[in-house]
């Protein structure tokens, strides 16, 4: 880092040096502060829109605030960047979602600044009510702040924080973070001095000693109320937050820090919960990322000055793209599919759909245990609801998932993007637990698809079926596998022989089909692409093992009750004894960093799944390797 292009912003190296600058200083430390996020995050890829937008609203938190004894609690995290580089960790940001660096998202093993682990939304409210509490109840003065998206806001856990959090007298400050509005330069004036007015001591004191006094009058005390509701309800929508027993101040410019200190200077001395509602631009200051914030949201590298540009040559398909593809196929030939999406629209490869069948359309917002029950109504009603959702994020609609889908044995298919290891975005993100939380489920199926043609495939054979059937695949480009145009389906529940070899058999679950085949042939294995999980096909699975000395698993997926488990499970219930070795994620949470290698590291690649098994069955492979070719 150049001490001559940020000269301020190198002399800040924990927020207590922040607190030393002057007011003046700040707007400066802003800027370098942005000029700085932008030049790591081209470098290394990373979330973009959303940090350009916070920029402001984190040098105010920590200006005013005493952290880390007072707590930020971050709401997803995905906007904590220039959180990350005011406390310690500047010099790191080159390390950013890099195998060994920094994490994309707060990490309380990372710095004591990071006081509450985040990265799936709505949690920041009830984790801070906790700490608000936590410190009452210990006698500690300290503050505890949620910071949560409008997006954010839309999940019922952020209401029922809100709901628990009115109602009990702690120091907790909840700040909205609205980036989908804006506000003209004279309602930004005037909110700013009705926000500080409506923080201040003589207010709050005003507004309780009025009550105290006008009770003993109700008529006049009813009038002051009506009169005080009905001035704010011109200028704010305090109605709703207020109702939940929240101070509502706001809204106010989120990038103006000459109004942002002095309202949160103003909250600190008021008891009780407060609310803070501030806007925000996301991408503010770099006019690319205004223009297209869902394009800058999460770009990879490039050059700031010249923006995004599409590669030279075109990307192999990604398994998000053929979702996409098959889902507009299928619903112009069956009028009865919709198709739903908890506010990932773009994530999960929907927006041509969303295009082209508007009126069959649903994006829940961040709703994911809505989102499936709500599948469940339209299922009731003879329509054919695909769930399209991220494999982590179904994790926490699991209820809704037993109780509402399957104990109903409702039609409803569940495509889960990013199942398996994601890389950059690590543990919090990574579809490791579907297979396990997925087929101890009656009536619930569960399909694996190895390539981008199956993946397809697989979708119809879901659709086709009257009861739950979820179809996992990963984040990214397969094999490179071209799809067909038709909506032809494969066997429900059957599995295919794609090597055939002795003595060892490796059955394969999704994409590591390939490893597996890479690996068979040095070993001279067997290779079975298994399709499913459940139904599992226990004719084939009895076959191969009748055929071979030893069997071998491999999914990308925790090995821990997974699809390993459930071969395992059915030999014995056959009463099949046979050496049977399991590979999969282990029983730890994998961190970020480059997906082939974190699959390298677990041994779930070619070399090192024929490692795995020469390592485990070294006689029986030595036996069944084929002999080397001998050049003259």
């Amino acid at each position: 880092m150049s001490n001559t292009t940020y000269p301020l912003l190198q002399t800040v190296n924990d927020p207590a040096d922040l607190r030393k600058l002057s007011r003046h200083q700040l707007r400066t430390l802003a800027d370098e502060l942005r000029a700085y996020l932008l030049e790591s995050v081209a470098k290394t890829g990373g979330h973009l829109s959303s940090n350009l937008g916070t920029v402001e609203l984190t040098v105010a938190l920590h200006y005013v605030f005493n952290t880390p004894h007072d707590r930020l609690v971050w709401d997803v995290g995905h906007q904590t960047y220039p959180h990350k580089i005011l406390t310690g960790r500047r010099e790191r940001m080159s390390t950013l979602r890099q195998l060994g660096g920094l994490s994309g998202f707060p990490q309380r093993t990372e710095s004591e600044y990071d006081a509450f682990g985040t990265a799936h939304s709505s949690t920041s409210i009830s984790a801070a009510l906790g700490m608000a509490l936590a410190a009452r109840q210990k006698g500690e003065d300290r503050h505890a702040i949620a910071i949560i998206g409008d997006g954010a806001m839309t999940a019922g856990m952020a209401f029922e924080a809100l709901n628990h959090g009115g109602v009990e007298d702690c120091r907790l400050l909840v700040i909205l973070n609205d980036n989908d509005m804006s506000i003209s330069p004279p309602v930004g004036a005037l909110n700013r001095y009705l926000a500080q007015l409506m923080s201040g001591q003589f207010y709050a004191a005003a507004k309780n000693v009025g009550k105290t006094v006008l009770k003993g009058a109700p008529p006049l005390f009813e009038l002051a109320k009506r009169i005080e509701e009905h001035a704010k309800g011109m200028v704010v929508p305090a109605t709703l937050f207020e109702k939940f027993g929240f101070n509502y101040i706001g809204p106010i410019d989120g990038h103006d820090l000459e109004s942002l200190i002095p309202t949160l200077e103003n909250i600190k001395h008021l008891k009780g919960p407060q609310f803070l509602h501030v806007v925000t631009k996301k991408g503010q200051g770099y006019k690319l990322a205004e223009a297209d914030p869902v394009a800058y949201h999460g770009p990879g590298k490039f050059d700031p000055a010249v923006g995004l540009q599409k590669p030279a040559t075109p990307p192999k398909q990604t398994f998000t793209q053929v979702f996409g593809h098959w889902l507009c196929d299928m619903a112009e030939k069956d009028p009865r599919l919709v198709g739903i999406t908890p506010a990932m629209r773009e994530g999960s490869g929907m927006v041509e759909f969303h295009q082209r069948f508007p009126e069959r359309y649903y994006d829940v917002g961040i709703a994911e245990q809505h989102a499936v029950t709500f599948a469940a109504g339209l299922a009731c009603e003879g329509l054919k609801p695909v769930v399209a959702i991220y494999s982590t994020f179904l994790q926490r609609a699991y209820d809704q998932l037993i109780h509402d889908v399957a104990l109903q044995n409702l039609p409803v298919v569940f495509a889960l993007d990013r199942a398996g290891l994601v890389g950059a975005d690590g543990a919090t993100h990574a579809g490791a637990y579907d297979i396990a939380y997925l087929r101890c489920i009656p009536n619930v199926s569960v399909a694996c698809p190895a390539d981008e043609r199956e993946c397809r495939q697989l979708l119809s054979t879901a659709f086709e079926q009257n009861h739950p059937v979820a179809v996992r695949y990963p984040r990214g480009a397969g094999a490179g596998v071209a799809t067909e145009a038709g909506l032809q389906g494969l066997p429900y529940g059957k599995g295919e022989v794609r090597r055939q070899g002795k003595g060892i058999a490796i059955l394969a679950f999704g994409t590591l089909l390939y490893p597996a085949l890479a690996a068979a042939e040095k070993l001279g294995a067997t290779v079975v692409n298994m399709r499913w999980v459940k139904p599992l096909d226990t004719e084939l699975l009895l076959q191969v093992a009748a055929e071979h000395e030893a069997l071998v698993t491999v999914e990308e997926g925790a090995v821990m009750g997974g699809a390993g488990s459930a071969v395992g499970e059915a030999l014995q219930a056959a009463g099949v004894l046979k050496p049977l070795l399991q590979l999969g994620l282990p029983d730890v949470f994998i961190e970020h960093g480059d997906p082939g290698k974190l699959l390298s590291l677990q041994g779930l690649d070619a070399a090192g799944i024929q490692a795995s098994i020469e390592q485990r069955f070294p006689e029986l492979a030595a036996q069944t390797r084929p002999a080397l070719k001998v050049v003259a």
